[in-house]
């Protein structure tokens, strides 16, 4: 059985090995209030979740200060769950979720942050833009799509043993990354942000410039997938 301090003992190995300057996200989806609260309480603020309405719900119980990131595969129609209070989006994958971003934001008078999903992994399932989709993308979200601020890129690694892969594959989302940053993006400052590494390739991830990690089971532990997305409404 886990220990109270467990999640807390985890957040401190972590935050001892990350570099200053990469934001931690813990990966919160499927956990319960009272592990985020544990969490919360060893200073964690950033957030992770992959399901709208777990999100909203959990957010309307936890304090006010923390930065929700939402990491799930973005669908129009459950943004006006978490568009409101969401700190930043960050698998917008295609040009029709930036307008669907756009139209929900501007609803509720809000420019939202938001990260380019590319897909550089071997895995088909796996979502995001080509990186040829990326590069040679005609970016004008600052006249086309106001209320979307686009503030880097968001990628994940092959699932694969094979170290070099999954460094090639980081490698890759950093140049596309630097590509744009110098491209469409040169003028903009808030351009920034390379989201890639989870808990089991992070410290790869790190090394190759990630600006922020996702981690849910190395802080949380295992979670149970069986109920994924069918979490009841917190009360």
């Amino acid at each position: 059985m886990r220990s109270l301090s467990m999640i807390a003992e985890n957040i401190e190995k972590i935050r001892a090995e990350l570099p200053e300057d990469v934001k931690l996200i813990a990966v919160s989806k499927l956990k319960p209030v009272e592990d985020i609260q544990e969490a919360y309480a060893a200073s964690q603020r950033a957030f992770g979740e992959n399901y709208a309405t777990e999100l909203r719900d959990k957010a309307a119980v936890m304090p006010k200060d923390i930065e929700w990131h939402f990491i799930g595969h973005l669908q129009g129609k459950q943004l006006k769950y978490y568009i409101p209070f969401v700190s930043m989006i960050h698998g917008v994958d295609s040009i029709e979720h930036l307008e669907e971003v756009e139209k929900a934001a501007a609803k509720v008078g809000r420019v939202v942050d938001v990260l380019l999903q590319v897909h550089v992994a071997q895995e088909e399932t796996k979502f995001g833009f080509l990186p040829e989709e990326v590069e040679n993308g005609k970016w004008k979200v600052e006249s086309e799509l106001p209320h979307v601020r686009v503030c880097g890129v968001m990628g994940m690694a092959s699932h694969t043993e094979d170290e070099a892969r999954v460094r090639a594959d980081f490698r890759r989302i950093h140049e596309i990354f630097d590509r744009l940053k110098t491209g469409s993006f040169a003028n903009h400052p808030e351009f920034k942000e390379i989201s890639m590494g989870m808990s089991h390739d992070w410290r790869i991830a790190v090394e190759e410039g990630s600006t922020m990690i996702r981690l849910g089971t190395s802080i949380f532990g295992a979670r149970d997938y069986s109920n994924a997305g069918k979490m009841p409404a917190l009360q």
